[in-house]
């Protein structure tokens, strides 16, 4: 309890422990000892700051110069002394903690989601690496088997080069696919820049289309003056597997297997759509759409969504869903905010 300058009129044996201090050591102090307040100036700035009723987060000092998390309550009385100020308080450290841990357990989670994904490909991984390999070794045989019949062995012909260029290719292209698996998967704490979002986006695709059917059509209409955003690029891409590997599927074995991507921008924000000409979303899966582990694949651990709108929200974007039906195929939208709405 305080008055209306702000002094210590009492102090019970839970402020002791939070604080540090006996009660005989802080009755009759200012309160700032306790509360420190960066943004007020003047005595009278820190009693309007402090004594104003209702609950809010300030920070309080231990007295060992520690700062920590406190949620303070203020009501107030009128006595025969003045008006007097009574501070509930409650030490937010576990919580704080709490909510740290449960972060971390949400990257190993998105972590988790990402090997998940890989480990579905792996099947398919070691084939479409074997190709371009074989290519290679292929080539290089070629090249040896023409560069004996000149009549310079040393001297390497045009049609020579050009087999050794196509080596060369197939070989950057071997180890492009392995690298962007391996960022992919690899743990890394979130880094924010800004983003190019159109080659970004085709990375992802890119990688998602391991091992999946050849027959399915992938449409790509891209806006070429899109503005950058601000993001993480693994956990960006991550979103666009989830999305694209799920149109994938719900398109596979149909007639007309057609995924539709596009980029656009709006006035206040960037847009990236995926749809595809399957089924449509089931009326009964709309509201645990996103929910974890509510998939109905007998194969899916039921987080790819789940995860997916998590990202979105943790870039300060939305993810939502036009289940289509009757004919259309379902459709999901990213929504990401430009970088100056994204600060605000």
């Amino acid at each position: 309890m305080i008055d209306d300058e702000a002094r210590i009129l009492m102090f019970n044996t839970a402020c002791e422990a939070m604080f540090g201090y006996p009660a005989a050591d802080i009755i009759g102090r200012n309160i700032q000892i306790l509360m420190p307040s960066e943004s007020a100036e003047t005595l009278d700035d820190y009693i309007g700051e402090f004594t104003q009723p209702g609950l809010r987060e300030v920070t309080g000092r231990h007295r060992d110069g520690t700062l920590f998390p406190v949620d303070l309550s203020v009501g107030e009385a009128m006595t025969p002394d003045g008006p007097q100020f009574i501070g509930i308080l409650r030490d937010l450290r576990a919580r704080h903690e709490t909510e740290q841990r449960l972060n971390r357990l949400q990257g190993d989670l998105i972590r988790m989601a990402r090997v998940s994904a890989m480990d579905e490909m792996g099947a398919a991984l070691a084939h479409e690496l074997n190709q371009p390999l074989t290519a290679l070794m292929l080539y290089l045989q070629a090249a040896e088997r023409v560069n004996f019949r000149e009549p310079e062995p040393a001297r390497l012909s045009p049609q020579v080069l050009g087999i050794l260029e196509k080596a060369v290719s197939e070989a950057e292209r071997a180890g492009g696919i392995i690298q962007r698996i391996r960022q992919f998967v690899e743990k890394q704490e979130s880094v924010r820049q800004l983003l190019d979002l159109n080659p970004l986006i085709d990375d992802a695709v890119e990688l998602t289309l391991l091992g999946h059917p050849r027959g399915i059509r992938i449409r790509r209409e891209y806006a070429s003056d899109l503005p950058r955003v601000m993001g993480d690029p693994i956990l960006i891409q991550q979103l666009v597997v989830n999305l694209v590997r799920n149109a994938i599927e719900a398109v596979n074995g149909r007639a007309a297997a057609d995924v539709r991507i596009v980029t656009r921008s709006t006035a206040s924000a960037i847009e990236l759509a995926v749809s595809d000409t399957g089924p449509g979303i089931a009326a009964e899966r709309l509201p645990d759409l996103f929910k974890a582990f509510a998939s109905s694949s007998t194969t899916s651990m039921g987080l790819g969504l789940a995860i997916a709108k998590t990202i979105a929200q943790n870039h300060g974007g939305e993810l939502t869903a036009d289940p289509g039906g009757e004919g259309r195929g379902a459709c999901f939208t990213l929504t990401l905010p430009l970088p100056e709405r994204a600060a605000l």
